[in-house]
């Protein structure tokens, strides 16, 4: 609808993860390397874990398009961890080619540990990633550990990365799971967008969409400025302001997007209701706390006014 009144080529703003959008901040770079590098290097397990919107996908579909361009890796990616173990199992057999339908869960652990045993005899390397893994249950997780018992004495055979958000670290952290925790590789983080790097992730997607740096302006400095204090830099929120607000840029047949614009579209979002709830709820907080002091300071008073009685006043000491 906008694209042909701002010269682009495709929307910059889609919130589906295409890899050639990747905006490589130094955290993203570090935790694509360490993926890489714990798939290549046989480490075993690697942990990614970020906030909701922060990019986690977008970085495992980079790592997938990399991995891709060799014919020596065999990958399993699942997303949906709200399953039982055996369910669980299945469905990494399956991604693996392997049919199991049907069969127990002693049968479908047989059939993955001959698997990736057949496949390390050849020196290949197989490959579980794991989206949404702060939802897998303890029981499966435990399931994961032990496929990763099958190695020589040199290599594990199966290679896993856990991603999802914040949650899972602390999951991993539990007591419950230290033996998995302790065969953990390496273990990175995806944090949101600084204000600088919220102005390179905007011009890298306008510039990828086909903008030229001869075209026009379509994010003035102050709107993005603007876009970052409500988004706190998670580009998923920066994505979704972004769009609504180009659209109704392009509704006012607006050169570029002006501050004014981001803020209409943030109330649209609703995108400030939850800021707005936090402050309220921290002004009810030291309101409250004002109130107990104010009562805390009447008790004491009261008992140094107690304290300073005849002894024989026995009646008012008991009221």
């Amino acid at each position: 609808m906008y694209k042909s009144f701002y010269n682009l080529e495709r929307s910059p703003f889609e919130l589906t993860p295409d890899p050639s959008f990747l905006f490589p901040t130094s955290r993203h770079n570090e935790a694509l390397a360490a993926l890489y590098h714990g798939v290549r290097g046989h480490k075993g397990f690697v942990v990614l874990t970020g906030e909701v919107g922060t990019g986690k996908t977008l970085l495992l579909r980079c790592l997938l398009q990399l991995l891709s361009r060799t014919s020596d890796i065999a990958c399993a990616y699942t997303f949906n961890s709200h399953l039982a173990p055996l369910e669980f199992l299945q469905q990494i057999a399956s991604d693996f080619g392997l049919a199991v339908s049907g069969k127990k869960k002693s049968e479908v652990l047989s059939s993955l540990g001959n698997y990736v045993i057949e496949r390390g005899s050849r020196l290949l390397t197989t490959v579980l990633v794991v989206d949404e893994a702060h939802q897998l249950s303890v029981d499966a997780l435990e399931e994961i550990r032990l496929l990763t018992n099958l190695e020589t004495t040199q290599d594990k055979l199966l290679q896993v990365l856990l991603v999802g958000q914040p949650e899972l670290d602390d999951k991993l952290d539990s007591a419950n799971l230290r033996q998995l925790k302790q065969r953990i590789a390496h273990r990175c983080q995806l944090l949101p967008l600084d204000l600088n790097e919220t102005v390179g992730y905007i011009e890298r997607r306008l510039q990828v969409a086909g903008l030229g740096p001869q075209n026009r302006i379509l994010f003035p400095f102050e709107t993005i400025a603007g876009i970052y204090r409500h988004t706190h830099g998670i580009p998923r929120l920066i994505n979704t302001v972004c769009e609504n607000a180009l659209i109704t840029a392009y509704a006012q047949q607006k050169q570029n997007v002006t501050p004014e614009i981001v803020a209409a579209v943030v109330a649209d979002l609703r995108l400030n209701c939850n800021a707005a709830h936090s402050s309220e709820m921290e002004k009810t907080a030291k309101l409250d706390e004002a109130n107990l002091r104010q009562a805390a300071k009447g008790l004491l008073d009261l008992l140094a006014y107690l304290n300073k009685l005849p002894s024989g006043d026995n009646e008012l000491r008991t009221q």
